[in-house]
């Protein structure tokens, strides 16, 4: 080596330097083949080829290539060493050291590679914590609530070596159908983007890198089906699909994004160089790394038919944006450098992406000479004694599943009083049931039968019977999520006959592809409940015993008059381990509801699935003779008690670049203490381009003992009611604002307006996102 050869290597490993400098010298030492190499995956412990996680892990192409082929030359990252199949904490350690070392080994800088893992409801590896899925933070509106249990899924995650997560999704909720609505946080991009952004925050906290996904436009797609093609225009992908991205990006600092897997008006986003590049980087200024969706870049050539070749897939997308091929190596290995070799793919692009690898190598310490004694220093406590699964987490999941269950109906049945109850239905006593699929015991559970769960949950019926000592517990579960058996209604309607109350769990089973009722690749065709659940919830409201619905499932069901005909109706959206015994003190009163509809609830199962963001013509109107009106609106929920709103104060004007404060007093008039979640609408009547009904502007949770009030005061700025307009610039309009304040977005009991004063601002980058809350006692 030169003696400039050495100073260069001196540079790059003096942590005393700028981040840009080391890795500029670093990339000056660097073959084309260890560029690469740091652009590429290795899946650790890949799942048995005859039982692949998805039908695209295998493309039909050449077999993958060994570890020893890929890490010759250097490994970008390590694919869920933990998260493939079941293993101890200490199994996964163990396995995660031989794989650094053989890959620091095998390259001749001795970097290591960047893990990453699922985490999306809990890190998914056997035996740690799952707590409720997203639909379930966004039905607790509570952000603080959610970005503890962020925090301490990352510190698992840490404890154990890895380095980055695969969490949170941000795709707003558009079609019910589509099976990764549970992995959605809800139908507003206001709700997705602060529930979102306090999620990458808690994550990031712990040194654990975020990974926002998917970007963009893929819950958008037609028929709600998983990768279909999605058609929206420039406006709504502005408005609604980017708002939570842009929110995570600036409020929450996430340092990864993942591409999606749809294409929008024919381009498939993993090779969108305006989506990846224009806007992502150059418009919202990030500039950490951008990872591939699983196979999503050879999916250009094998789904999508815009290339010709794995290498042609690979150019497209190292030219779109995306950094690392993910979640192991087919397009950016040889094929890639084939394409640079003779020329069809500027060298300067792999440079780009290798140095924001490695920029965040360095930002996580694998730059350094000591990487390897503090992953040692890290690890040195676990053992198969390990506890992934602490109280302390425990209790963070019993807290968050109790404030995201949602009262959707009760005529008194509830709290339950009876001495006899009857539990019934395919959700009654599968504790399954309570998690969604990117739960481990869901997602990877199927491949190993054999073993245990690693986690203790409960189903329904044993928390019930916990619950409710002095009760007899008359427990009628269906055989499976379909009610696939006469025998199932008949001993169903025979328990409750018995009964003073029935308990009737009906929802969903989650899996992936095909192989449940919700979860990715689980898409429905229409909004009716599962199977036969809906003849099983006639047969038992006919036996007239008072029956109280409980939905346990990953996207909200039509119940049209079931839900009229019932004595009370309970939404939980997958809430996790202690889920069951959340529901089980909800329905004995020991619990308080607090939960709210992130989503609206249908009416109607073959109705258009569209969301409460819609323009005076995606309502009902006397044009069609479709009512899409929803049973239960978005925001809704019921508690123990009742409140009142007055006094309701709103700023008359502004300016375009100025605020506005609204405020209104809410007073708890009932005989229980409760939660209200206070909700601030905007509309904006008159605008130059079709803008929605109303949109949410802010909330916040108010807990009140009876007799008492809180105002809660919403500082509003001119930023949050902007929009794209006709010229595709986000701007702000003068004009009347009209704001509406109550307990959902149907139910606006206070009304007001505000005048916008000046010319029309043109927004840039730093236009406000949030509107601050603040709660005082009166």
């Amino acid at each position: 080596m030169s003696g400039e050869d050495e100073a260069t290597a001196e540079t790059w490993r003096d942590p005393r330097l700028p981040m840009a400098d080391r890795v500029a010298a670093l990339l000056r030492l660097m073959t084309l083949e260890e560029k690469a190499g740091q652009l590429s995956a290795f899946w650790a412990t890949p799942a048995d080829p005859e039982a692949p996680v998805a039908p695209v892990d295998d493309d039909g192409s050449e077999p993958a290539p060994s570890l020893d082929q890929i890490i010759k030359a250097g490994l970008g990252q390590l694919t869920r060493v933990f998260g493939t199949a079941p293993v101890s904490p200490l199994e996964g350690v163990e396995r995660l050291v031989e794989l650094q070392t053989q890959v620091s080994r095998a390259n001749r800088f001795g970097i290591p590679a960047i893990v990453h893992e699922e985490c999306l409801t809990g890190f998914m590896t056997w035996s740690a914590s799952v707590f409720p899925c997203p639909l379930a933070w966004g039905a607790s509106f509570d952000p603080e609530l959610v970005g503890e249990m962020a925090a301490a899924i990352g510190a698992s995650m840490r404890s154990v070596g890895v380095h980055q997560g695969l969490a949170p999704v941000l795709d707003v909720v558009r079609d019910y159908r589509w099976g990764r609505v549970e992995e959605s946080i809800g139908e507003d991009p206001y709700l997705v983007g602060v529930i979102g952004s306090a999620y990458v925050r808690g994550l990031e906290r712990t040194g654990v890198v975020a990974t926002l996904k998917h970007f963009a436009g893929y819950a958008s797609s037609r028929g709600g089906r998983n990768m279909a093609p999605t058609a929206i225009g420039p406006r709504e992908l502005a408005d609604v699909v980017l708002e939570p991205f842009v929110m995570a990006l600036r409020e929450g600092g996430a340092r990864a994004v993942m591409h999606s897997y749809t294409d929008i008006d024919g381009v498939p986003a993993a090779a969108d160089e305006r989506l990846l590049t224009g806007l992502l980087r150059d418009r919202l200024g990030f500039t950490g790394l951008v990872v591939a969706d699983y196979y999503g870049i050879s999916h250009l050539a094998s789904l999508h038919a815009v290339a010709g070749s794995h290498g042609e897939a690979g150019a497209l997308a190292l030219r779109a944006g995306i950094d690392v091929e993910l979640p192991t190596v087919r397009c950016y290995g040889e094929p890639l450098l084939e394409e640079v070799r003779r020329g069809a793919v500027p060298e300067e692009l792999l440079d780009r992406s290798a140095a924001r690898v490695l920029s965040l190598k360095g930002e996580l310490g694998l730059l350094d000479e000591d990487w390897d004694q503090r992953l040692a220093d890290t690890v040195a406590p676990v053992t198969d004694a390990t506890r992934l699964d602490p109280p302390e987490h425990r209790d963070l999941a019993r807290r968050l599943a109790e404030e995201s269950i949602v009262l959707l109906a009760n005529d008194g049945t509830l709290p339950l009083r009876a001495t006899r109850v009857a539990l019934v239905g395919p959700l009654a006593d599968d504790p399954l049931g309570m998690m969604g699929c990117y739960a481990f015991p869901n997602h990877m559970g199927g491949q190993h039968p054999d073993m245990p769960v690693g986690v203790e949950f409960p189903a329904l019926a044993a928390a019930l019977r916990s619950e409710l000592p002095g009760a007899v517990l008359d427990a009628a579960p269906a055989s499976d999520v379909a009610v696939s058996r006469d025998a199932d209604i008949t001993s169903a309607v025979d328990a409750a006959r018995r009964a003073q109350v029935c308990v009737l769990a009906l929802g969903d089973r989650a899996g992936l592809f095909g192989r449940g009722t919700s979860g990715e690749g689980c898409d429905a065709e229409t909004l009716a409940l599962p199977g036969r659940q809906a003849e099983l919830a006639e047969a038992v409201l006919a036996t007239g015993t008072p029956t109280v619905v409980v939905l346990l499932s990953g996207r909200p069901y039509a119940l049209g008059d079931l839900a009229n005909r019932a004595a009370a109706v309970v939404q939980a959206f997958f809430p996790g381990e202690e889920g069951a015994g959340a529901l089980a003190g909800i329905l004995s009163g020991r619990v308080e509801p607090s939960g709210r509809l992130p989503v609206s609830v249908p009416r109607h199962p073959g109705g258009q699935p569209g969301t409460y963001l819609h323009p005076r013509l995606g309502g009902r109107n006397a044009w069609s003779s479709v009512d899409p009106t929803p049973l239960y609106p978005f925001g809704h929920g019921l508690t123990w008690t009742r409140f009142e709103y007055s006094d309701a104060s709103v700023t008359p004007s502004a300016s375009t670049d100025g605020s506005v404060q609204i405020s209104a007093v809410v007073r708890n008039v009932g005989e229980h203490a409760g939660t209200e979640v206070v909700q601030l609408y905007l509309t904006d009547p008159v605008a130059s381009v079709v803008r929605p009904v109303r949109w949410l502007a802010g909330w916040a949770r108010v807990r009140l003992e009876p007799g008492r009030a809180a105002r809660a005061e919403f500082t509003v700025h001119a930023d949050r009611t902007s929009f794209t307009g006709r010229d595709l610039e986000r701007i702000v309009e003068p004009g009347l604002i009209e704001v509406g304040i109550g307990p959902s977005s149907e139910e606006l009991p206070l009304r007001g307006c505000f005048t916008l004063d000046g010319p029309t601002r043109v927004l840039g980058s730093d236009r406000v996102l949030t509107v601050p809350v603040r709660v005082t006692p009166c």
